[in-house]
């Protein structure tokens, strides 16, 4: 199915290969000429942190970059700070749309780069590991401990992520960069490894796995990795699965994510609101489709979102449908909201948590209202009251809060007639209070929607009880025939 105004998944445009460098002076030259001699179906930028070498790496590095200005970024650090720390610069720097992490050492090999790209180039994969156990071309007999180690590990990880990997602390890497620069990176050290494979994982990311060749080297040769560094993997995967478990920077993604597991909350949101809605639906803001996926028997379902990873997983998941179209816009620009609108006006339009994100929410309010039939209706859900505005809000980027007077003004002013305007979810309400006004949480927990998921039952029966505001409003707006 054609998906408007998504970029194309099969291959990158460019590939950014992040290249940390510590005292890698014997190896850095011939690595360096090999990572541009790979054979690639795109263009390559070669981002090269060097981690405050001693041993001359330094100077190659800015002979090389002089030589290949057209190719190569190079960042010089003031200091060592590892491994890790080089690889989230070097992200910082990165302009590719893909991007994959490279050793300078030469125990991998840059031709193993269209091998990694392969699922890539079929549309399949979010991020793909190099495996070293999954047989390559060749690899190198050589530390039977670190193997042990290194199975170790990778079976924690799984046990900790659902994932089935071969090889966790692969270096090979490949990655989207979008979703690569959204991750929420800390290790400064080789526990970067599992930091990344575990937050992939909770990111929801399609990982593969592909075939590498491998050519270890001895520690005499300049092997760096210990038995120190094994147990600051292992540390790094209890600090990161039971401890520091955000995994991005991108509060809308946490919270999308949070909710995609309350499947109870989401059908009890869509309670509410089915019965407004038609059998031609606009989903103005879909997410990541929490509520997309209860809507897929509707005969024309039509979602955007400016974001693109979200529009992204909606496709991934629903886009073999033929009833569905997604497509990636800004609900702000009425142009792009005529666009969802090619093929006719809707019956019906949901917005659910969107309009708080609009600076001129009026605006918004009537491009939807030019893209419903007569009789069409409106079915807009907004955060309620303002005095519970909290650093919460700032957070997730929200304008404002609502009072019914301002929800159902503005809804008039666009054109509509307000059938209805009503509280949804007093628990919420509460919740919000104390979050943000007592705790001073800046975030939405998952732990403490894993607890509002748990007690639906009670929650649903105290939404009768006048006990507190509500934390959303519902407002249903026609359109005159």
């Amino acid at each position: 199915m054609d998906i408007p105004g998504v970029r194309a998944q099969h291959g990158p445009h460019k590939l950014s290969i992040l290249i940390p460098v510590f005292n890698e002076f014997p190896t850095l030259e011939g690595l360096l000429n090999r990572v541009l001699d790979a054979p690639l179906p795109c263009a390559r930028e070669i981002v090269v942190v060097d981690d405050c070498s001693t041993d001359g790496s330094r100077a190659l590095l800015e002979a090389f970059a002089a030589q290949h200005t057209d190719t190569v970024r190079l960042v010089l650090l003031d200091r060592n700070r590892g491994k890790g720390h080089a690889i989230r610069t070097a992200i910082e720097h990165m302009t590719g749309d893909w991007a994959v992490i490279q050793d300078a050492d030469l125990e991998y090999d840059p031709a193993d780069y269209a091998t990694l790209l392969l699922p890539v180039q079929k549309g399949l994969a979010d991020a793909v590991f190099g495996s070293r156990f999954v047989m390559g071309r060749y690899r190198r007999a050589m530390y039977f401990w670190h193997t042990v180690a290194n199975k170790f590990l990778t079976l924690v990880t799984n046990l900790f992520s659902g994932l089935n990997l071969t090889d966790m602390e692969t270096c090979y890497k490949l990655v989207r960069a979008d979703i690569l620069k959204n991750l929420d990176l800390r290790s400064r050290r080789f526990d970067i490894e599992p930091e990344i494979t575990l937050k992939l994982a909770r990111w929801g990311a399609r990982i593969y796995e592909v075939p590498i060749s491998y050519q270890g080297r001895t520690y005499e040769e300049g092997k760096k990795i210990g038995a120190k560094d094994a147990f600051m993997a292992f540390m790094a995967l209890i600090r990161f699965t039971f401890f520091q478990r955000r995994f991005t920077t991108h509060a809308g993604f946490m919270a999308l994510r949070a909710l995609e597991r309350a499947k109870s909350f989401n059908r009890w949101l869509y309670a509410q609101v089915d019965e407004w809605l038609g059998d031609e639906v606009l989903e103005a803001g879909c997410g990541i489709g929490n509520l997309t996926r209860l809507m897929l028997r509707k005969r024309r379902l039509v979602c955007i979102d400016l974001e693109p990873f979200y529009v992204d997983r909606v496709r991934e998941a629903f886009g073999h449908l033929a009833n569905l179209t997604v497509r990636q816009g800004d609900l702000s620009r009425e142009d792009d909201l005529r666009a969802a609108a090619v093929d006719g006006p809707f019956d019906s339009v949901l917005a659910v948590n969107v309009l708080e994100h609009i600076e001129d929410d009026d605006a918004m309010l009537r491009a939807l209202h030019g893209v419903l039939k007569p009789g069409g209706r409106a079915v807009i859900l907004v955060p309620h009251d303002p005095a519970l505005f909290t650093a919460v809000d700032k957070h997730l980027g929200h304008h404002r809060r609502y009072t019914r007077a301002d929800l159902t003004g503005k809804l008039e002013r666009a054109g509509f007639h307000v059938c209805k305007c009503s509280g949804f979810n007093r628990v919420g309400g509460l919740g919000w209070r104390i979050s943000g006004k007592f705790l001073r949480q800046q975030t939405l927990s998952t732990g403490q929607l894993r607890w509002f998921e748990l007690l639906m039952p009670v929650i649903r029966i105290a939404e009768h009880i006048p006990f507190h505001r509500h934390t959303s409003l519902i407002a249903i707006g026609e359109k005159s025939r």
